[in-house]
C-alpha cells in the first residue's frame, strides 16, 4: 500500500475547502497571488507548498491555518490507521 504523503493530504484539504466555499481556482489563486497552475498542482499533491504559500492560500480562503492543519492531521491519522489494519490483517 502506498504511504500517505503530507503534500497530497494538504492539497486535498485545500481543494475540499475551496469546493465547500464554491470558489474557483482562479478566484483563490488571485487572492493568494499565486499562479492558477501552481495552485492546481498544490491541490493535486504534485508540489510541496512553502509555509508562506500555505498562509497565502489560507488567507485567500479565509481559513485559519490551525483549522487546515487539524483537517490534514485527521486525514493522516485515518490513512495511517487504515494502513496499520491492512498490515495486521495480512500477517
Amino acid at each position: 500500500m502506498k504511504a500517505a504523503l503530507l503534500r497530497e493530504m494538504l492539497g486535498e484539504a485545500l481543494r475540499e475547502q475551496r469546493f465547500a466555499q464554491g470558489r474557483t481556482l482562479r478566484e483563490v489563486s488571485s487572492g493568494a497571488r499565486v499562479s492558477l497552475g501552481y495552485l492546481s498542482e498544490v491541490e493535486r499533491g504534485q508540489k510541496e507548498a512553502s509555509s508562506e504559500l500555505i498562509l497565502a492560500i489560507c488567507t485567500a480562503l479565509e481559513l485559519p491555518q490551525s483549522e487546515l492543519m487539524r483537517t490534514v492531521s485527521e486525514k493522516l491519522l485515518r490513512a495511517e490507521t487504515k494502513a496499520e489494519r491492512q498490515v495486521g490483517a495480512a500477517a
